[in-house]
């Protein structure tokens, strides 16, 4: 896997780490017996600051992205390859399985209509995501979103709710449309009017299962929008057979 990503680095290393550049990465779930991860260092004059789950948002889409390439390669079913590699991360794997069972994964889907699975961890938390997509005039359409959810014990589910189905919009709004443009040095994008963002008739059905858990509680803020978005690229790569490996999406024709 060869990518190019550029994030906002720490103020400090950890143990000679950014943890922003490795983050999602470092820590996969999957049992694989070599891997390495690696990053580098470019400096640049155009100041950035952290977006929503710093470091997992880019790496997630880079890892879960390339786990479905490989399951295409060797012929298997994206959620069983990766049910293997997940049996010693047990939280994770129940998260998958319950998404996977609601949105009816191996089940017929209606005519045009193509799923994608992803699967994350962050801020503590547990999250698997599968989407469904269809393509209309060359552009994905998000049609519903079923998200599986552990994040300990929770406190105020409505409010969980709110986080996770927020992540889901969030994420999608920048893997379909988020872009900044530099011109003669100034950022052109200024406010929502020449930013764009998901808008209501654009939002999927969501359907939301939060995980009963006596865990202790973890984060829900940060730990969904990471997984939204190669659950969505996935689909597209059922839909159409084809890999996007640049965002947005609203610049790739997928016809």
């Amino acid at each position: 896997l060869k990518s190019k990503v550029a994030c906002p680095s720490f103020s400090f290393l950890r143990d000679g780490v950014d943890g922003t550049a490795v983050s999602g990465l470092s820590n996969l779930s999957y049992e694989l017996p070599d891997m390495l991860v690696d990053y580098r260092v470019a400096n640049t004059i155009v100041p950035v600051s952290y977006w929503r789950a710093p470091g997992a948002n880019q790496n997630t889409y880079i890892a879960e992205s390339f786990f479905d390439e490989l399951c295409a390669l060797g012929g298997k079913d994206p959620v069983e390859a990766r049910r293997r590699l997940l049996a010693k991360t047990p939280r994770l794997l129940n998260v998958l399985n319950v998404a996977a069972e609601k949105a009816g994964w191996g089940t017929k889907l209606p005519s045009g209509r193509f799923r994608g699975v992803a699967v994350g961890s962050n801020s503590g938390s547990f999250c698997a995501m599968v989407a469904e997509v269809s393509i209309v005039k060359g552009k994905a359409k998000v049609q519903r979103v079923v998200s599986a959810f552990d994040c300990g014990q929770v406190i105020n589910p409505g409010i969980l709710r709110q986080q996770i189905e927020g992540g889901v919009v969030f994420g999608m709004a920048a893997a379909a449309k988020g872009e900044i443009t530099l011109d003669r040095g100034r950022v052109m994008q200024t406010n929502f009017n020449n930013y764009d963002v998901t808008r209501m008739d654009e939002t999927p059905v969501m359907e939301t299962y939060i995980v009963p858990s006596t865990e202790r509680p973890s984060g829900a803020g940060e730990a969904t929008n990471p997984t939204i978005i190669p659950a969505v690229i996935n689909a597209i790569y059922a839909a159409t057979g084809k890999r996007i490996r640049k965002l947005p999406l609203r610049l790739a024709n997928l016809a």
